[in-house]
């Protein structure tokens, strides 16, 4: 006999055993005992929760000889048929590769026939929201007033893609995710039943690894088992065959990071990559293990809501003392960015290594929680006596520092060049292509040194757009010279405000007359 898969085999033939959806079940169960069955029901949720199992149970349900508190006997000829897939009354069809017109009007021209046998006929149609929009208009009417033997149970995990007509005709309930404690009580449970030894700690990863879903934790479970068959499953051989790491390897890299040591991580991520893991898997642990660490940052009692050894959470809380909030969280934002990365990338490993030097040099970025780390390496030298130096480091991007200027004095005169562009400055900015027009468009005119305009701009994206990128400030120099037909150099410079600018700066504009046009 062929060997049956462990989701298969074990899927639930009745109520009783469905896990984590005590909410759908006691509802559906009320209705069969009250006789209060509706003729649609939609079922929504993430896959491996429990959809599809439960149809076919309540399908059995509405069909027993002698339903036991609306539950299944399991014993009369409807339910073996229904469970052996041979009743004419249960009709499974799938929405993604049934989807046409067609299909669905051979569906409404099968209601007007009433059952054989049995008191209902019941239609699961299963990813219901591939059905396309012809199909779901078909379906439309039959939906709303189906014969009273006829049960629509449509089942999806994407509601946001079916038409409100349809929802609006269907009861609807939300399956959740199985919690990963739920998850391994039941995969605990049928390895007893199995006969298979079974480490617990190899248990509640397996029920983490599935992410809510109770098929996929036994799939899991299954390909686990058949790699080291007739073998005692531990931790370690589960990690071997899902390409997971260890929570020491994520604790030691850590460490590295936060001590700066960029050849300590990058030597630990050959390890890891020489062990045969999966890169896209290591980065979205490591990220869950940061999660972990900033709830032991924030919170006094994390052991509900972080799984993991009473060992390993000492060690989580010890690392949450020698990291600040915000840096645990610049991390964080890092990892999440790369685990997008990674899905698209054909140099997986040469992306995770330019994140982990990313985190052990604040200095690559510019972005305020990066200058928020910088200052803690700072804070750090200077309580251990480090002198530290400022020399010009050609490799990190500078800082602009906002210095206090004396404000200049009017201008006697102002050039004939520059009175020239501030009276047409509206035109200039109209003939500029997006997005140079929406940068120059705030700027605000003075004159710089040797004739030259100087363009002041707030910090930010315009300002690094011209002073950052030249062929925009030589584009901008182009059109200007276009417009009143001589060569003028334009300087860029930025301030952090209005006040900061009318302090430091003349503008040009209030003492120039500026040529009115409106914008098309």
């Amino acid at each position: 006999m062929s060997y049956t898969a462990l989701y298969r085999k074990f899927r639930p033939d009745n109520f009783e055993d469905v896990k984590g959806q005590d909410h759908i079940v006691t509802t559906l169960k009320n209705q069969i005992k009250a006789d209060r069955i509706g003729h649609a029901y939609l079922f929504c949720g993430t896959r491996g929760t429990g959809k599809t199992t439960i149809a076919k149970i309540f399908a059995k349900a509405v069909n027993c000889e002698n339903p036991s508190e609306g539950s299944p006997c399991g014993e009369c000829p409807a339910c073996k048929a229904i469970a052996a897939g041979v009743s004419m009354n249960v009709i499974e069809i799938d929405a993604a590769s049934n989807n046409s017109v067609d299909n669905i009007r051979e569906i409404v021209d099968e209601v007007s026939y009433s059952p054989a046998e049995g008191k209902y006929k019941v239609y699961i149609i299963d990813e219901v929201h591939m059905l396309s929009i012809g199909a779901f208009n078909a379906l439309l009417k039959t939906l709303e007033e189906p014969p009273s033997y006829v049960i629509f149970i449509l089942a999806t995990t994407e509601t946001h893609k079916i038409p409100i007509t349809i929802l609006s005709r269907c009861q609807r309930y939300d399956f959740k995710r199985i919690t990963v404690d739920t998850i391994a009580d039941r995969l605990k449970e049928l390895m007893e039943t199995e006969g298979v030894p079974v480490e617990e700690k190899a248990i509640r990863y397996v029920a983490k690894a599935a992410d809510g879903s109770l098929r996929d934790a036994l799939s899991l479970l299954d390909q686990c088992i058949a790699f080291h068959f007739g073998q005692e499953l531990t931790y370690d051989k589960v990690l071997d065959v899902l390409g997971a790491v260890d929570i020491g390897v994520f604790s030691s890299l850590l460490r590295n990071v936060l001590d700066r040591n960029v050849r300590g991580c990058i030597e630990l991520l050959e390890e890891v990559i020489i062990q045969g893991r999966e890169l896209t898997q290591f980065v979205t642990d490591f990220t869950w293990y940061l999660r972990n660490l900033l709830l032991a940052k924030t919170s006094d009692n994390i052991e509900d809501v972080v799984d993991m050894s009473s060992e390993n959470l000492e060690r989580l809380k010890e690392e949450a003392e020698m990291a600040e909030m915000e840096i645990i969280m610049r991390y964080i934002r890092i990892f999440s960015e790369l685990s997008g990365q990674l899905k698209y990338s054909a140099n997986k490993r040469v992306l995770t290594e330019m994140a982990l030097i990313k985190l052990c040099k604040p200095e690559m970025e510019t972005t305020q929680d990066s200058l928020l780390d910088r200052i803690r390496e700072i804070e750090e030298k200077l309580e251990n006596g480090v002198t530290i130096s400022v020399s010009p480091d050609q490799n990190s991007v500078p800082s602009a520092p906002i210095l206090k200027k004396e404000r200049p004095p009017l201008p006697k005169a102002v050039p004939a060049e520059i009175e020239q562009i501030v009276s047409k400055w509206s035109r200039i900015v109209a003939d500029c292509p997006q997005p140079l027009k929406t940068y120059v468009k705030g700027a605000r005119l003075s004159l710089g040194g040797e004739n030259k305009l100087m363009l002041v701009l707030e910090d930010g994206i315009a300002t690094d757009y011209l002073s950052k990128q030249p062929e925009n400030k030589q584009l901008l120099e182009q059109i200007i010279s276009q417009s009143i037909e001589k060569e003028v150099e334009v300087m860029v410079q930025s301030v952090g405000g209005t006040k900061e600018f009318e302090e430091n700066y003349v503008d040009l504009t209030q003492i120039i007359h500026m040529d009115i046009e409106e914008e098309e």
